[in-house]
């Protein structure tokens, strides 16, 4: 092959089916990933249950918060294309050491996802099959179960057949799910005779609409997903930013939508009988049926969408050889990372599995895993925010508005991690101090023996010269 003077022959990610992905695939991905559909249905109870009639200020924050992350995260992804997402952006911003750090917290958040995505599954799947079938907490636990068995098999099999197909199969159910959710929400409240509107919230005033903010934050959580398709999509520097920003901006809008229709019928919610309601019954059958199907699927594109983020994040890590290499290696057909879901996907059923035949009720395996993986998604955003302005200074491309997204994004994302750790239980900070002694082992360890492979950490899709030749050829 002919040699191009400064030119890889070869990118440091190829195995990956590179510049694939249509636009709306990409958009899929980080739309799946946030199951917009699963959080309009639960997140605004448990936002008014503690922000009352704030609730709609405690969404509009978040989705403040949620807009200047994105502004950080899209000024690298307009300027590089990485598996690794927004570990590889925070390397170029904050070294080794910031992207090792990101790099965990992506794992544990996209990771632990994946599971949250399972057990929410598998609760309401359970649920809703006692119901139909009249049967006992026995029958939802083993409805559950299998449910989980079911779904891994099938999220493992289409991340391993390719992201376009699994694009195709995340959209489809995604817009099916809104529109279930939606259907249902505008019914009850049509439907519903209004009850008395909500009270202030558990801190009363700005205090309630303070703690609403964290839950609220919480339902936009992976957004930022389609990064790790920078790769494998088409015009990445075009498409990965749109994906980023207008999967926010959907999301904002269906969860103000969803709030104001409980707020203006707050008699609403006791005609659904989903789990999170805690309701056992109501004036419209059918509408418990329709929303916890709904949910279900959102949980399941979420799942599948979670996987192909991490597992490309693996992916990279083993090509830069901070991680195994075997995690590193692609199907010669597919071109997905297949040794990396295979690896994963056992092991994050394989939790939510024992966890639930374990007896420990779904509510409490479902909200734990949610407050970690909320945990390691808010860490991996502030170190994105924190290295954007140094990222772009470096390349002399810095400019005053990512300056005030980044300090006013970091300063947002501080105050709520402090709250969250301040106010958290026990078994919480044990997993978190856990966690992070685990990372930072795994640091230690790394630095001694592969102390080149750290340095390198952060590659990215490098035009190579069969693209140029290829491109000659047009």
């Amino acid at each position: 092959m002919t040699r191009i003077p400064g030119l890889r022959s070869r990118s440091p990610v190829a195995g990956l089916d590179r510049r694939a992905l249509r636009p709306l695939g990409v958009f899929a991905q980080s739309v799946a990933t946030t199951a917009p559909a699963g959080a309009m249905a639960s997140t605004p109870l448990l936002v008014i249950a503690v922000a009352g009639r704030g609730a709609l200020w405690s969404f509009a924050i978040a989705a403040v918060v949620v807009g200047l992350v994105a502004a950080c995260i899209t000024a690298f992804a307009r300027r590089m294309a990485a598996a690794g997402g927004l570990y590889s952006f925070t390397a170029k911003g904050l070294g080794p050491g910031g992207a090792y750090a990101c790099a965990v917290a992506m794992i544990v958040g996209y990771g632990v996802l994946v599971a949250v995505a399972l057990a929410g599954a598998s609760w309401y799947g359970g649920a809703l099959v006692a119901r139909l079938a009249s049967g006992s907490g026995a029958v939802a636990v083993g409805a559950g179960v299998a449910l989980v068995v079911l779904l891994a098999v099938t999220v493992a099999v289409c991340a391993i057949r390719g992201v376009r197909l699994a694009g195709r199969v995340m959209l489809v159910i995604e817009a099916v799910s809104i529109g279930l959710i939606l259907l249902v929400l505008v019914a009850l409240a049509l439907t519903t005779t209004p009850g008395a509107p909500p009270p202030l919230g558990v801190g009363g005033g700005l205090g309630g609409v303070a703690v609403g903010v964290l839950p609220a934050l919480a339902a936009f959580i992976g957004f930022d997903s389609a990064a790790s398709l920078g790769v494998e999509a088409r015009r990445p520097y075009a498409s990965v930013p749109r994906a980023i920003i207008a999967t926010a901006t959907v999301a904002a809008v269906l969860y103000l939508v969803a709030t104001v229709v409980v707020l203006a019928a707050p008699g609403a919610t006791e005609g659904a009988t989903s789990p999170p309601t805690g309701v056992s019954g109501g004036d419209i059958g059918w509408a418990s049926v329709l929303m916890d199907l709904g949910i279900v699927a959102s949980f399941g594109a979420c799942a599948l969408a979670a996987l192909n983020t991490l597992v490309r994040v693996l992916f990279s890590l083993a090509r830069e050889g901070v991680a195994p290499a075997v995690l590193g290696r692609t199907h010669r057909r597919h071109l997905t990372p297949a040794v990396a879901v295979t690896v994963t996907v056992p092991v994050i059923a394989a939790v939510v599995v024992v966890g639930t035949l374990a007896g420990v009720p779904p509510a409490t395996v479902f909200g734990a895993l949610v407050s970690v993986a909320t945990l390691g998604f808010l860490a991996a955003y502030l170190l994105v925010c924190v290295a954007a302005p140094r990222f772009l200074a470096r390349i002399g491309e810095l400019t005053r508005g990512i300056v005030v997204a980044s300090v006013l994004a970091s300063a947002a994302l501080v105050a709520i991690l402090v709250v969250v750790l301040v106010n958290a239980g026990t078994g919480l900070l044990i997993t978190v101090a856990a966690l992070a002694a685990l990372g930072l082992g795994g640091w230690f360890v790394l630095r001694r023996r592969r102390g080149a492979a750290l340095r390198a950490m952060g590659v990215y899709d490098e035009t190579t010269t069969a693209d140029v030749l290829a491109a000659g050829q047009r």
